[in-house]
């Protein structure tokens, strides 16, 4: 038995079955990487995932935004948009509002940059009476007439504390004959008010803005009134109203009217921007008449500090009320301002 010696078959045989039932048992052979280059270096095909997946996911967003309709994103924007300006808007309204009130009740801005060269003089109401060049005839009707002159007007300042001026500004050329008539006529009577402000019927609008701006800074007055100079007035009967409302904040006095827009070139009054008034045949806002019309101190001071940015229509009593139109305002509609009403 030990003298057989074993067969290469059998060997072989052996050295096989051997093989295979270490293969069996490992289950490694067909598993490990086929490249040792890739088991030494796994953070870059890790990094490129990475990215593969972000890449993705941006372009997953894309199309779910993509998928929105056109409408909705124009849409949403708009109202964004609406919200800020609203927002914006509100803002600016309060700071305006604010403004106007801080500088109303520690006297004003404006008017303390011009007291701080001469201090305001103190009164109950200012009348301003709009006139022209040409109306020499009227003024001196006046002055027979309701409005006192020469001592008598320094006395009713300073007893009474109401203050009448003409109001006029100056010729198309400053400096020429019709302003030295002026300066003449001034100089006998004292009782003009001067504005900076080329004379014309077109131009009323701002010559009434500017009356309120110059005489507030002027006068510490809790009336400012504004009559025209074919208007006699009864001064008595003015003074009686306007006491009734001296405690009232923001009033706006005078015979209040409401009449239609007048569309059509070449007629009196034609108003060129009747378009902002609604259709044909509406009528105005209400507002009071332009012979004469009476508004408080703090309405006063709001059209000097916000002057520069309010609108004039062609007829100066129809601005004045757009002025108010927006504002916390008492309309007080005094019927013994109307145009042919009997004086007392």
């Amino acid at each position: 038995m030990r003298g057989k010696s074993v067969s290469g078959k059998a060997i072989f045989v052996l050295c096989f079955a051997c093989f295979l039932a270490g293969s069996l048992f490992t289950s490694r052979t067909w598993t490990q990487p086929s490249s040792t280059r890739e088991a030494h270096f796994p953070i870059i095909p890790n990094h490129v995932n990475r990215r593969e997946a972000v890449t993705q996911n941006c372009e997953h967003k894309r199309k779910l935004v993509e998928g929105k309709s056109g409408d909705d994103l124009i849409m949403g924007e708009v109202t964004k948009t609406h919200q800020a300006i609203k927002s914006l808007s509100r803002t600016i309204s309060t700071l305006e509002m604010e403004l106007a009130s801080r500088t109303t009740q520690r006297g004003g801005q404006f008017s303390l940059e011009r007291a701080s060269n001469h201090s305001l003089q103190k009164a109950f109401v200012v009348i301003g009476i709009n006139t022209a060049f040409s109306s020499k005839k009227r003024r001196d009707s006046v002055r027979e007439t309701w409005m006192p002159t020469g001592d008598n007007l320094k006395k009713l300042e300073k007893e009474k504390g109401i203050v009448i001026r003409f109001v006029i500004g100056h010729s198309a050329t400053k400096g020429g004959l019709l302003d030295k008539a002026i300066d003449a006529e001034d100089e006998e009577h004292k009782d003009f008010l001067r504005l900076n402000h080329v004379e014309g019927y077109h131009r009323l609008s701002t010559k009434t803005r500017l009356y309120f701006s110059t005489a507030v800074s002027m006068w510490d007055a809790q009336f400012y009134v504004k009559v025209d100079d074919d208007v006699h007035l009864n001064l008595g009967t003015l003074v009686s109203t306007l006491v009734k409302y001296r405690t009232k904040p923001r009033v706006y006095i005078g015979c209040m009217k409401s009449g239609p827009v007048l569309s059509h070139k070449g007629v009196k009054y034609h108003e060129p921007e009747y378009w902002k008034f609604g259709e044909e045949g509406n009528k105005y806002f209400r507002h009071a008449t332009g012979q004469i019309y009476a508004i408080s101190k703090d309405l006063a001071d709001y059209i000097s500090i916000n002057s520069p940015i309010l609108h004039r229509y062609a007829n100066e009593d129809v601005s004045l009320g757009s002025w108010l139109i927006g504002l916390e305002v008492e309309h007080v509609d005094e019927r013994s301002m109307c145009c042919g009403t009997l004086p007392g």
